[in-house]
């Protein structure tokens, strides 16, 4: 059931089940042991990812069914596949009308059967219901909320569905013509309909005053994902039907966790999914979780997990590829063009002050408050006020260098170095409290507190250091994806190695990505861009020249310079519609731009700023010299970033764990940020003969079967050293009888048919095989 390699696949309406049994001869011939599979619950209607589930207990029949699932388990099956099964035991998709367990909660209040199933603060009155387009007073007079013919409810904007509670239903069905007496564009009509909402279990509210004043837990800051209480049994039980009921009939061998650390107590979660999976059937069923690890923090063992979905090695991978001597040019570059701080630390300790401040206000406010409570029940401590308390604990949060600390327990002590940092940062009258919040964290008594600590640092670390501080800094953009360390430029092989040995003793099976759903540049993009940390001098003649005739005022330059690094990086070999290409970075760019919330957000857009970068965008691809330099430029870096890209393949391929293809990118990955990484898969293609033209990336998927194929199952991992002249490029290593040899960092040598030239390597050497032969014809050796 541990998966040999697994090939993700996103479930969608436009590519439900039946769309992929077709594709079961050619995973197989891959080298794919396991279907990765999207969550398949029911999620909203025309969901095209599947995280936004509405019934987690029945299989999406947008999707196919359960009769439809079944079909594809069998057709995988007869090619001996099977399937690995995300799920989201984190949230729920809410308003709209779609989800049971929502409406029940609206209708019925703290008395709902599943009032437990939602993380909820009661205590803090009704249940807020952001979902208003405008101002209640505004919503409520212009009509946006309106009394159904019936009395069963109230819809805002058309789209949301408020149930009216039983006994005001009962006394409504007295009445006549209820639209009209319930009508907010009149006085009466107004009054009425007010007073009817005021008689409710939640609170109608405009969209705005959710980070201020929301009384339940989010996904992030997403109102329509409503936080699940899975450390609840049954919750866990309902949540978990679906899957574990797949597992036991042998259709699945396994799941990957979505989003572990939203969670009240994932190590207790995964232990208990552990356990669960264990009654289900014999045998380790595979358990990998969706964790960004950040630089130096381990995966605790005793979380009985298979380990990471993989972008810890995402992000190793990525180091290897840079060469260190372009850090110094290229940061000095960033920060003399932009204005932006030089280390990337700066940046998210900016971004989480603001974030915090912003987005988590209500949520900070709500910790502080269990936290005074702990302090009202000792005397010692009874006069350490709210705001002090408050006030401490955005101290430490905004000091923090990771999603979690589990209780103050993380092995690497992240919470003792935020307080100290913290401790640093505030005048000394305000140090005794934090050691105060420290000690509670640690100790008993404190453990609902502590937990609500935990479920804000972990999407204020996501909040400010992905979707945020990412997009702000610009210096390479190949550094700046999901679960990477942005402060660290590259990796030597040293350190590539060791990072290798420390998984596969602690996780063999761990997951092995480079690219996933929700990265920010396909793999490819990545590898091509690395270049320039080879070449940083051209790259920034290059893009000053290009700066210069580019027709972009009213643009600020470090936007200009991210736009310039993606046209470079995600432009297609053959660039044959520019058009299309265009727009698809104008889409990019403007989620770039709204994420890093400095000239445009998604709260406050701005339209005009947004338009002036598409403009330039569009003006750059349609004229003939700019898009003549950028094709040249691609054409010169293009050869080394496809090497680039093959090497970071067979890596993934080849050393210990359990290595993920993401749809569509066993040929060149040149996608964005999504939902461009969501486009349809052209499986024809991929099903095609190869062509004598690299470009139709059938070298890279060549060398991805030829990996998967020859890599034997659970072998030992073993460093070689290469000698001679350029050992330093060359990274070579052991899976028991075979030998694999990858260059690295030699963008200079490589030729326009993705060989390097033999004469460069000279007499450099890997266990008495010349280099130079080894690598006469492809970028990568595969030796029994």
């Amino acid at each position: 059931m541990i998966p040999r390699a697994t090939y993700r696949i996103q479930f969608h309406r436009d590519f439900p089940f039946d769309a992929a049994i077709p594709l079961a001869g050619y995973l197989k011939s891959l080298g794919i042991s396991h279907l990765y599979a999207s969550p398949i619950g029911t999620a909203r209607s025309g969901s095209t990812h599947g995280y936004d589930v509405v019934d987690p207990t029945r299989i999406n029949p947008e999707l196919g069914g359960e009769e439809g699932f079944r079909a594809l388990a069998a057709a995988l099956k007869a090619e001996g596949l099977g399937i690995i099964l995300d799920i989201v035991p984190n949230h729920m998709a809410v308003g709209g009308a779609d989800n049971v367990w929502w409406m029940d909660v609206l209708e019925h209040g703290p008395e709902s059967d599943y009032a437990r199933f939602f993380d909820i603060d009661w205590d803090r009155g009704k249940l807020l219901a952001p979902f208003l387009g405008a101002p209640y007073g505004e919503a409520l007079r212009d009509g946006a909320i309106v009394l159904e013919a019936d009395g069963s409810a109230v819809m805002a904007h058309g789209t949301h569905r408020f149930p009216i509670r039983a006994e005001d239903r009962a006394a409504l069905s007295q009445e006549t013509d209820l639209p009209s007496r319930y009508d907010g564009r009149t006085p009466e009509g107004a009054e009425r309909l007010h007073a009817l909402l005021e008689r409710q279990h939640y609170r109608l509210a405009w969209w705005r005053t959710a980070a201020d004043e929301i009384n339940w837990r989010r996904f992030f800051d997403i109102t329509e994902l409503a936080g699940l209480r899975v450390e609840d049994e049954a919750v866990f039980e309902a949540v978990h039907a679906l899957p574990l009921r797949l597992y036991r009939e042998g259709l699945i061998d396994g799941v990957r966790v979505d989003h572990v650390d939203g969670l009240a107590d994932p190590p207790a979660y995964c232990r208990r999914l552990r356990a669960a999976l264990d009654e289900q059937r014999e045998g380790p069923g595979y358990l990998v979780v969706e964790k960004i690890l950040a630089a130096g923090e381990p995966l605790p063992t005793d979380w009985q997990t298979d380990g990471t979905s993989g972008y810890d090695f995402m992000n190793h991978v990525a180091g290897l590829l840079h060469d260190p001597a372009g850090e110094a040019p290229l940061t000095r570059y960033w920060h003399e063009l932009s204005g932006r701080p030089t280390d990337f630390a700066e940046e998210e300790h900016a971004a989480r002050i603001e974030i915090l401040d912003r987005t988590f206000p209500g949520q900070l406010n709500a910790v502080a408050a269990a936290f005074h409570q702990v302090a009202q029940r000792d005397l010692a401590s009874r006069d350490v006020t709210e705001g002090m308390i408050r006030r401490g604990l955005a101290a430490i949060l905004v000091q923090f260098s990771a999603y979690r600390t589990y209780g103050g327990t993380s092995a690497d002590d992240r919470l003792g170095r935020a307080a100290a940092a913290a401790k640093a940062a505030v005048p000394p009258s305000e140090t005794a409290v934090i050691d105060q919040l420290v000690a509670w964290m640690q100790t008993p008594g404190a453990e609902d507190a502590t937990r609500r600590f935990e479920q804000l640092s972990a999407p204020l670390a996501a909040k400010s250091v992905e979707d945020t501080a990412f997009y702000r800094y610009g210096r390479l953009l190949s550094r700046t994806d999901v679960g990477f360390d942005a402060d660290r430029f590259a990796l030597s092989p040293a350190e590539f190695a060791a990072e290798v040995a420390a998984r596969a003793a602690a996780y063999p099976h761990a997951m092995l990505a480079t690219a996933t759903h929700d990265h920010k540049r396909g793999e490819d993009v990545r590898a091509r861009l690395a270049v320039l940390s080879e070449m940083p001098d051209l790259w920034i003649e290059t893009a000053t020249r290009w700066g210069e005739l580019s027709i972009a005022e009213g643009i600020d330059a470090g936007d200009c310079y991210q736009v310039l690094q993606t046209l470079v990086g995600a432009c297609p070999f053959v660039l044959d519609d520019p058009e299309g290409f265009a727009e698809r970075v104008v889409q990019w760019s403007q989620k770039a731009l709204r994420e890093a919330k400095l000239r445009s957000s998604w709260t406050l857009p701005d339209a005009a700023y947004e338009e002036r970068v598409a403009g330039f965008i569009r003006a750059f691809l349609s004229g003939a010299e700019l898009r003549r330099e950028l094709t040249d430029f691609v054409a010169r870096i293009g050869p080394a970033g496809a090497v680039n890209g093959i090497v970071q393949a067979v890596l993934r391929s080849t050393l210990p764990g359990v290595p993920d293809c993401y749809q569509g990118a066993e040929l060149w990955d040149l996608s964005l940020v999504d939902p461009d990484n969501r486009r349809p898969v052209d499986y024809a293609a991929r099903q095609a003969e190869a062509s004598s033209d690299w470009r139709d990336g059938k070298v890279k998927q060549a060398a991805i079967a030829a990996s998967l194929h020859a890599t034997p199952a659970d072998a030992g991992f073993e460093i070689v050293a290469a000698s001679g002249p350029r050992a330093n490029k060359v990274f070579a290593f052991r899976r028991g009888p075979l030998l694999v040899v990858v260059p690295i960092r030699c963008a200079e040598a490589v030729t326009e048919h993705l060989t390097i030239n033999p004469a460069w390597w000279g007499e450099t050497e890997v266990e008495g095989r010349r280099v130079a032969d080894l690598l006469a014809d492809k970028p990568y050796a595969l030796i029994r």
